[in-house]
């Protein structure tokens, strides 16, 4: 086992140091694995930047076989600039309370940057947590989302009552809204975002994608913040 992983180390090594003939040269010769375990051992500081790169390159694989068609939004279930030039993608359970303390952190990033949109992906896991994506979605096709979104996240359990309350409060047709929840529309876009979390590997919620790069759980304002920038920065 150690045999394998130090190859597989050392072939990316050299292929990131050397390119395609760094890599050949270990795969014909054999001549890498002393090589390899001295220069490692020599420069440890390369062993970050090589998880690092092989995990952009395992998010990129992934989301590339997602396709783009998910990167299309629910209509209506945006928040910020509905035509930003750049996009956050945030995977979220009513329910959760880490998705719940991430809302100041999405409203901090949405007052300084006029150019973000934040792309909502209803995707409850949490039990009970249906009833509140659906009513959100029906919501959306009302234009009143982001009121729904805020105000259910300001509650302490996003049950079914709860959720009856605030669509009452923010003024919803709620007869129209409960209607829209159970259409068939609402449905696949809770079975696609389900399909693609599950694709993507995402263990909870919040998850967020932002360009390539994917980040799980509660992030903070700074580290959403430079995700997108660094993203937006690159070509």
């Amino acid at each position: 086992m150690k045999n394998e992983i130090l190859r597989l180390v050392g072939v990316l090594a050299l292929a990131l140091l050397g390119g395609f003939l760094g890599a050949w040269l270990f795969a014909a010769t054999g001549l890498g694995d002393r090589w390899t375990e001295a220069y490692l051992l020599d420069n440890p500081e390369i062993l970050p930047r090589m998880a690092e790169e092989l995990q952009t390159r395992e998010t990129e694989r992934r989301l590339a076989q997602a396709g783009d068609e998910w990167r299309e939004p629910f209509p209506g279930a945006v928040l910020g600039n509905p035509k930003g030039s750049r996009t956050l993608f945030e995977f979220s359970d009513y329910n959760c309370g880490y998705c719940r303390m991430s809302l100041q952190h999405v409203q901090e990033l949405i007052a300084r940057d006029p150019e973000l949109r934040v792309v909502i992906k209803e995707w409850p896991i949490f039990e009970g947590s249906d009833v509140a994506a659906r009513m959100a979605l029906a919501a959306a096709k009302q234009g009143k989302y982001a009121a729904f979104h805020d105000a259910l996240y300001a509650k302490e359990v996003a049950d079914s009552q709860t959720v009856d309350q605030v669509g009452q409060a923010i003024g919803l047709d709620m007869e129209r809204a409960r209607k829209d929840a159970q259409g068939q529309d609402v449905t696949m876009e809770l079975m696609r975002t389900a399909a693609l979390a599950q694709d993507l590997g995402f263990t909870g919620t919040p998850a967020w994608i932002t360009g390539n790069r994917i980040l799980q759980g509660a992030q903070g304002t700074e580290r959403l913040a430079k995700a997108i920038e660094d993203s937006a920065a690159k070509p």
